[in-house]
């Protein structure tokens, strides 16, 4: 079953257009790559499939129903969550205030302190520190679990490796693939090629706010990819 379907979706910030009639599809259980050099429009896609910015409301369609330029919490509360580029953690709050706020809107599911402790060891142990005080990829994993707090169906990561060292990056992918195991739906975007597909059951290529390439990864070659990914 389709969860999410995106269809000629064009952005702006003001006057400046940055995404092009973009369409793409999410299957239900689905992990889904978004990938393509920087400036190609994949941040502005995942803004706008959160409520970040206005867009026409039949260009986004979750489970069937038109849900385009609805505000973001509007989308929280149907199941649409997003882990942002930078991780955004508020400095004022403690690791599990932070991971609270994710909660607030009171969604139904399984994701509570305890479970997201599981999947995060560190995050317990670090539990009433200030968020600031973790490392990058420990704010990444606060970051995660803060959106799996809101026990949403569709889990939007944007620049999920950006900044981190290689073995934190392995291990954040090794959790996505629990959560997506779970149940949970992906769509990851993400400058390392390799280490997306890897997971990945689909990928979008951007290429200048435009979907340069689509298809499964076993399915495309490397030539393919690179050509698509630089605008060759």
């Amino acid at each position: 079953m389709t969860l999410l379907a995106v269809r000629a979706l064009s952005a702006y910030y003001g006057d400046f257009q940055a995404l092009f009639e973009v369409s793409l599809e999410v299957a239900e259980g689905e992990t889904v790559a978004i990938i393509g050099a920087n400036g190609a429009g994949k941040s502005t896609c995942l803004k706008a499939l959160a409520g970040l910015l206005p867009v026409p409301a039949a260009s986004v369609q979750l489970g069937g129903e038109s849900v385009g330029g609805r505000a973001a919490h509007h989308l929280v509360e149907l199941g649409v969550a997003l882990v942002p580029e930078g991780r955004r953690i508020f400095p004022s709050l403690s690791v599990r205030e932070n991971l609270l706020v994710g909660a607030h809107l009171g969604r139904p599911g399984p994701w509570t302190l305890a479970r997201v402790y599981s999947l995060f060891p560190i995050l317990a142990e670090r539990r009433d520190q200030p968020g600031t005080n973790l490392s990058g990829g420990e704010q990444q994993m606060l970051a995660i679990g803060r959106a799996l707090m809101a026990n949403p169906r569709l889990l939007l990561v944007d620049e999920l490796s950006l900044g981190l060292a290689p073995g934190v990056i392995t291990q954040l992918y090794r959790v996505l693939q629990d959560v997506a195991a779970a149940g949970t739906t992906l769509v990851i975007v993400e400058q390392d090629v390799s280490q997306v597909l890897a997971v990945a059951q689909r990928v979008y290529c951007f290429s200048k706010g435009r979907v340069s390439l689509a298809g499964a990864p076993a399915a495309l070659t490397r030539a393919q990819i690179s050509a698509a990914y630089f605008g060759i």
